[in-house]
C-alpha cells in the first residue's frame, strides 16, 4: 500500500532562485524532480533547470512527493511488520511526524479489522488518517494517495476518491469534471448556497467558502470567532476612565461612572459625588407627630409643637384659630398671569399655553427654549427662540421654505450681481466670463478683458502685429506682398505672378518671392544656347544653357564648361535658426558607386556669393545618385538679395574633364512668414 500523506504545512518547502535558459515541458520539469527524489536529495535546494516559475514548482512537488511517499509507506510498513509504533523514528522532525501518523492510522484500521468492524468508519480523524486507516483495514482495495491528499483506485485513477466499480467522486465542496475523474471547485457564492447572513459577504474559497462582515462593529464592540459583535466590558478589562471616587457600570458598547456611596444618614449622592442633605420634613409620611411641625436641619430635622401659623397657601380664619386655604386663582389674572389657572388645596395648578412650562417652585409659568430643548430638530439651519414660541432663519444663500424650518437655496443669479455671466450653486453663486474676458481678483464680480497680445505667448498669436479689442484681437500683416489667411493669424504670400498685379514686361519673367515680386530675364553667354523653353520662371524652376560650339573653335571645344544654369529660390528670414537648412539640391548623372577600374570623383564648389560664408555644399547619396546639398550654415536678414555661382567639377584621374556652372538667385524676405 503506498500512501502519501497531506502535511503541507509541515514540510516548510523553500524555493531558490536559479534559472537555465533551456525551455523544458511540464513533464520533464516533474520526471527531473522525481529523479532527484529517489536519490534522496533535498528538494528545497534542487537546481533549477528552467526560468519558468511553473516548471519549478512542478520539479519541487514532484520530489518532495516521492519522499513522502517513501516516509509514509516506511509508517505502513513498521505497522505491519512490527505491530507497534514505538521504534525510534529516524530523521527530521517533519518525517517523524509523517512516519508516526501512517503508522498508528495503519494500526486503527488492522484493529478495526480483527475485530469485524467497518472500515468506513465514521470517526473524525482528519482527511489523511482516515484514508491510511481504510486502507490497512481493507487489504482487497490498493490506495494510493497523492501529495494533495488525492485517493484513487489504480485502474479508476480518480483525482479524488473512488465509490467503486471505476467509478470516482469528489470531496465536499467540489464537482466531478466531464471526464468522470476530476474534480473542480464549486462556487458556493455564486450558486447562492452559502449560509452567510444580513451584513455578510460571501467569499469562495477552495471546497468551501467563508462569511465576512461588510460593517464593523463599531466602538465599545470586538468581533467574535462567531463572525457576531459583542460588547466590551470596560469595567472588567480596566479600560474605563472613572475617577477613584467613582464605580464603573457596564453598559451595552459602552460604560457609566458612578458615585460610590461614602455620604452618612440625612443626605443623599448627586450624580457628581457631593452629598446633599435630604429635607425629611417634605416625606410623604411626615416624621413628627400630630401637633407638631418639622423642622428641617443640615442632615437630620426636629419636631416642635405646633402653634397657630399657617402655612404657604393657607391663612388663619376670621376666628383666628384655624387655617384655611387660599384661592390662588381669583383676581383678575390670578397668581398664572394670563395662563389657566387651577386651585387646589394649600396650593394652585397655572395650566400654560403652549411655548410655556409650569415652574413648580416659583409656581409660574415660564416660556420654553424651544432651540436649546430641540436642538437640531426643530430648524434646517438656524433657531431663535421667541416669547411662547421659535422662529427659523437661514444662513447666507438661503431662503426661508414655505414650511417655516427648512431653508431652500436661493437663486441669487436672478438679482444679476455679475457683471456679465452668473452661475447659480448650492448656497451661494459663481461669476464667470464671455471669451475673451477675465473674471477680476479683487471682486470676483466684474469682467476685465484679456490682452492677447501681451500674454506670453502674444508674440506667437499673429504672423506679424497683433492688436487687442475688447474681448478679442485681430491681427495685421504687412502693408504690400500679404495677406491675411483664412485662420485670421498668419499672414500668406500674395502671388502677384499669378494674379497679374506685377509690372514685368513681355520679355521678363516674373518670379514670385515673399512679400513681393522680381521680373528676372536670364540671357546665356556666347557660344551656349538654351535647353527647353519656359513661359515663366517658376519657384525652384532653372533655366539651363548648354555649350554651343561653332565650326573650328577651338578654344570653346577646350573649355571644361559644358552647360551655365540658373535658378531663384525665395526664403523667409528664419525666426529661429538652430540648425542648417537645405536649400538648394545639384543632382548629377553620376552613381555614387562607380567601376573600380575608374578613378572618378565629383566635386562642389562656391565660387561666388557666400556672404560671410553664410552656406556650403555637402555630397551625399540618394537613391544612388550622388546629390550636393547647398546649406544655409548662419542666420540671414532681410530684405537681401544675392547671386550664390556654384560648380559641379567632374574629376576623372585627378583631372577635371568637365563643370557645370549653376547660378542661385536667392532672395531673402524681411518677415520670417
Amino acid at each position: 500500500i503506498s500512501i502519501v500523506p497531506i502535511w503541507q504545512a509541515e514540510l516548510c518547502l523553500c524555493l531558490r532562485q536559479e534559472r537555465t535558459s533551456q525551455p523544458m515541458s511540464i513533464e520533464e520539469c516533474c520526471k527531473d524532480g522525481r529523479d532527484r527524489g529517489i536519490d534522496n536529495q533535498d528538494c528545497t535546494a534542487l537546481p533549477l533547470i528552467s526560468e519558468s516559475t511553473t516548471c519549478r514548482i512542478v520539479q519541487e512537488q514532484c520530489c518532495a512527493t516521492v519522499l513522502e511517499d517513501s516516509i509514509c509507506t516506511n509508517g505502513i510498513n513498521m505497522a505491519k511488520d512490527q505491530g507497534g509504533c514505538d521504534t525510534q523514528f529516524p530523521g527530521s522532525t517533519c518525517e517523524t511526524k509523517t512516519t508516526r501518523m501512517c503508522c498508528d492510522c495503519c494500526l486503527l484500521g488492522r484493529a478495526a479489522q480483527e475485530k469485524g468492524l467497518p472500515c468506513d468508519h465514521s470517526l473524525s480523524l482528519g482527511y489523511q488518517c482516515g484514508l491510511v486507516s481504510r486502507a490497512c483495514c481493507d487489504d482487497g482495495e490498493r490506495v494510493e494517495r497523492g501529495r494533495n491528499g488525492r485517493c484513487c483506485n489504480r485502474e479508476a485513477k480518480c483525482a479524488q476518491e473512488c465509490v467503486g466499480n471505476g467509478t470516482c467522486a469528489c470531496f465536499k465542496g467540489y464537482k466531478l469534471k466531464p471526464d468522470g475523474k476530476n474534480c473542480e471547485d464549486i462556487n458556493e457564492c455564486l450558486l447562492g448556497a452559502s449560509n452567510c447572513r444580513g451584513g455578510e459577504r460571501c467569499i469562495n474559497t477552495l471546497g468551501s467558502f467563508r462569511c465576512q462582515r461588510e460593517v464593523s462593529c463599531g466602538t465599545g464592540y470586538e468581533l467574535t470567532d462567531s463572525n457576531n459583535c459583542k460588547d466590551i466590558d470596560e469595567c472588567e478589562s480596566g479600560t474605563h476612565n472613572c475617577a477613584p471616587d467613582f464605580m464603573c457600570q457596564n453598559t451595552q458598547g459602552s460604560f457609566r461612572c458612578r458615585p460610590k456611596n461614602q455620604c452618612g444618614d440625612g443626605y443623599i449622592q448627586d450624580a457628581l459625588g457631593s452629598c446633599i442633605d435630604i429635607n425629611e420634613c417634605l416625606a410623604q409620611t411626615g416624621p413628627c407627630h400630630p401637633g407638631q411641625s418639622c423642622m428641617n436641619t443640615v442632615g437630620s430635622f426636629t419636631c416642635q409643637r405646633n402653634s397657630v401659623n399657617c402655612g404657604r397657601g393657607y391663612h388663619l380664619n376670621d376666628n383666628g384659630n384655624r387655617c384655611v386655604d387660599i384661592d390662588e386663582c381669583k383676581g383678575p389674572d390670578g397668581e398664572c398671569a394670563g395662563h389657566g389657572c387651577i386651585n387646589l388645596v394649600g396650593s394652585f395648578r397655572c395650566e400654560c399655553k403652549i411655548g410655556f412650562i409650569f415652574n413648580s417652585i416659583s409656581r409660574v409659568c415660564e416660556d420654553i427654549n424651544e432651540c436649546r430643548h430641540y436642538p437640531g430638530r426643530l430648524c434646517a439651519h438656524k433657531c431663535e427662540n421667541a416669547v411662547g414660541s421659535y422662529k427659523c432663519s437661514c444662513t447666507q444663500g438661503f431662503k426661508l421654505a414655505s414650511d417655516g424650518r427648512n431653508c431652500d437655496d436661493l437663486n441669487e443669479c436672478e438679482s444679476s450681481p455679475c457683471s456679465q455671466e452668473c452661475a447659480n450653486v448650492y448656497g451661494s453663486y459663481q461669476c464667470y466670463c464671455r471669451r475673451g474676458y477675465q473674471l477680476s481678483d479683487r471682486d470676483g464680480i466684474n469682467c476685465e478683458d484679456i490682452d492677447e497680445c501681451a500674454l506670453p505667448t502674444g508674440g506667437h498669436i499673429c504672423s506679424y502685429r497683433c492688436h487687442n479689442t475688447p474681448g478679442s484681437f485681430h491681427c495685421n500683416c504687412p502693408a504690400t506682398g500679404y495677406t491675411l489667411a483664412p485662420n485670421g493669424r498668419s499672414c500668406q504670400d500674395v502671388d502677384e505672378c499669378v494674379t497679374g498685379t506685377h509690372t514685368c514686361s513681355e520679355t521678363e519673367s516674373c518670379f514670385n518671392v515673399q512679400g513681393g515680386f522680381r521680373c528676372l530675364s536670364f540671357e546665356c553667354p556666347p557660344n551656349y544656347r538654351r535647353a527647353g523653353e519656359k513661359a515663366r520662371v517658376e519657384r525652384s524652376d532653372t533655366v539651363r544653357c548648354v555649350k554651343s560650339c561653332q565650326p573650328n573653335d577651338i578654344s570653346c571645344v577646350l573649355d571644361p564648361v559644358h552647360s551655365v544654369s540658373h535658378t531663384v529660390i525665395s526664403m523667409p528670414t528664419f525666426r529661429e535658426f538652430t540648425r542648417p537648412e537645405e536649400i538648394v539640391f545639384l543632382r548629377t548623372m553620376s552613381m555614387a558607386h562607380s567601376s573600380p577600374h575608374i578613378s572618378s570623383d565629383i566635386v562642389f564648389d562656391i565660387l561666388e556669393g557666400n556672404v560671410q560664408n553664410s552656406f556650403d555644399i555637402v555630397k551625399r547619396e540618394e537613391h544612388g545618385i550622388i546629390v550636393g546639398v547647398v546649406r544655409q550654415v548662419k542666420p540671414l536678414i532681410g530684405p537681401l538679395n544675392m547671386v550664390l555661382k556654384l560648380a559641379m567639377n567632374y574629376v576623372t584621374s585627378g583631372v577635371v574633364s568637365h563643370r557645370n556652372i549653376v547660378s542661385v538667385h536667392i532672395f531673402v524676405s524681411e518677415f520670417w512668414f
